[in-house]
């Protein structure tokens, strides 16, 4: 899938911003039907660093523009961002507020509460290049997640679940249902793929049909 992505950039000349932003604007909507029947629609995104924070921040500011009060707890520093990831944060942090850099135990219990008042979880921490162990800060926020008893909806893949093996690198969030990109990963149907990902939605983010055959 890494190298489809690659290929959609540079031979069809779809820019990674596009795919970025189609990406989150799709997990946008599926966060919208899981909003549906909630009496209070408040939303938790607890992001890492890397593309995948970046389709978490895309999906925030459209879940902002819709009414819906959300917040964003940052893992890494902002100055850790890179690239469109970045450029989504910045437009982000002109949005809103309510992002909170996690630094200390008293951000995490702060996002422990605000989990629980949540109506929606939303796991954007890893991506589907994770190979290693997941490190011990980035543990504490998806366990706080699983044990919130709240839904959470993935992006791509549950953070800390190995893409092409299905193996938890550690720990890995318990997803409700995950919305993945393209085409389905295989570490889904794999070991403990299928205990992490609930209901999988794959969706079209606008690279092209020829590169997924």
């Amino acid at each position: 899938m890494r190298e489809i992505d690659k290929c959609a950039q540079k031979e069809f000349c779809i820019p990674a911003l596009v795919l970025m932003e189609n990406a989150g604007y799709k997990v946008y909507q599926v966060a919208q039907q899981m909003l549906s029947s909630a009496k209070r629609k408040r939303v938790v995104c607890v992001c890492g660093k890397g593309n995948n924070a970046g389709d978490g921040f895309v999906c925030v500011r459209h879940l902002l523009n819709a009414g819906i009060n959300t917040e964003v707890f940052l893992l890494p520093e902002p100055r850790e961002l890179k690239g469109e990831a970045r450029l989504n944060y910045r437009i982000l942090e002109r949005m809103s507020k309510a992002i909170r850099v996690i630094k200390s135990d008293k951000d995490f219990l702060l996002l422990e509460h605000r989990a629980k008042k949540s109506s929606l979880l939303i796991d954007a921490i890893f991506g589907i290049g994770l190979s290693g162990e997941v490190k011990e800060a980035y543990k504490k926020a998806i366990k706080i997640m699983n044990e919130s008893g709240k839904p959470i909806l993935a992006i791509d893949i549950p953070s800390g679940l190995d893409a092409n093996t299905g193996r938890i690198l550690g720990l890995s969030i318990k997803a409700t249902k995950t919305v993945t990109f393209a085409l389905p990963k295989i570490g889904f149907i794999r070991r403990d793929g299928p205990s992490c990902t609930g209901e999988v939605i794959t969706v079209d983010i606008s690279i092209p049909k020829v590169l997924l055959k």
